[in-house]
């Protein structure tokens, strides 16, 4: 019998490991683990879709297995390979002692890779499978993702087909740099994730830097939703913006003015020429 969908229960616990999750977010993170479906998190890069799978790996204490997408990403990399070297040596040892040749195909030589070793959880919630950044991943990967999202398992032709005992919490995330199939998020529960208000980043940089002052989490977190309301070319995240408070602390600054602005600007923007826009309203930064 499943879970009950308890979306206070784990907002608390998700904020009890460092994770500050909206009603919305919440939702999403809750059902999906109740009712064991894939989620897709989307929104810019640095609105914390990563750390929202490793907060659930926290909450539940369960192995993080994290399948990092790239452009040319392929089965044998995502999912599962053999040991080729192992099975020529196995096969050798039978020839040299007469003895019969070992099934090639058992464990002992299979390598699981990231979407293989999420189906073998022992207990429930006992694995989270972050799928980064699918967007970067080639269509062919996405078709062949169908299978294991819609059923928690997948096809080996030597072996068969493998389905987990326990479902893993599948956490795809994506920054759109193209758009995914339908057939993939049909199989998906979906939330869009946006920078967090003002109110909220303040909660962010109080919870993980408590010595922070009110005052100076106030400043900063207006601070960088100005530069995010700016053409950049790296919009600051919630990183950055812990990034800096956490400069600003350790350089003994109480406060965000034109002299801490200049010297702490290189943990909140990444390139010279965001550099050039955020110089250019430093004054409308420290108002």
């Amino acid at each position: 019998m499943r879970s009950a969908v308890d979306v206070e229960h784990l907002t608390e616990r998700l904020r009890a490991v460092g994770y500050l999750a909206d009603r919305g977010l919440a939702t999403a993170l809750a059902s999906a683990v109740a009712l064991e479906r894939p989620l897709l998190l989307e929104g810019e890069a640095g609105v914390g879709k990563t750390d929202a799978a490793r907060a659930l790996s926290r909450v539940y204490e369960a192995e993080l297995i994290r399948l990092q997408c790239y452009e040319g990403l392929d089965l044998y990399a995502a999912a599962y390979d053999w040991n080729y070297a192992r099975q020529l040596l196995a096969i050798r040892a039978a020839e040299a002692s007469s003895a019969a040749v070992p099934d090639l195909y058992g464990d002992e030589f299979l390598i699981r890779r990231p979407l293989l070793a999420a189906l073998g959880a022992t207990r429930k919630h006992g694995a989270v499978l972050l799928i980064d950044e699918i967007d970067r991943a080639d269509d062919e990967f996405e078709a062949y993702l169908l299978e294991f999202l819609a059923d928690h398992a997948m096809t080996i032709p030597e072996r068969g087909r493998i389905a987990a005992h326990y479902p893993p919490i599948t956490i795809l995330t994506s920054n759109r740099t193209r758009d995914l199939h339908d057939a993939l998020k049909r199989r998906c529960f979906y939330h869009w994730i946006d920078h967090p208000s003002i109110g909220r980043e303040i909660e962010i940089l109080r919870l993980h830097l408590p010595q922070l002052s009110g005052d100076l989490a106030a400043q900063v977190a207006a601070a960088v939703a100005m530069l995010r309301s700016r053409e950049l070319r790296k919009p600051p995240g919630i990183a950055e913006a812990l990034d800096w408070a956490e400069t600003l602390i350790a350089l003994g600054r109480p406060r965000l003015d034109r002299e801490a602005v200049a010297d702490s600007l290189g943990a909140v923007v990444k390139y010279p020429e965001d550099m050039e826009i955020a110089r250019a309203i430093t004054d409308k930064l420290v108002s």
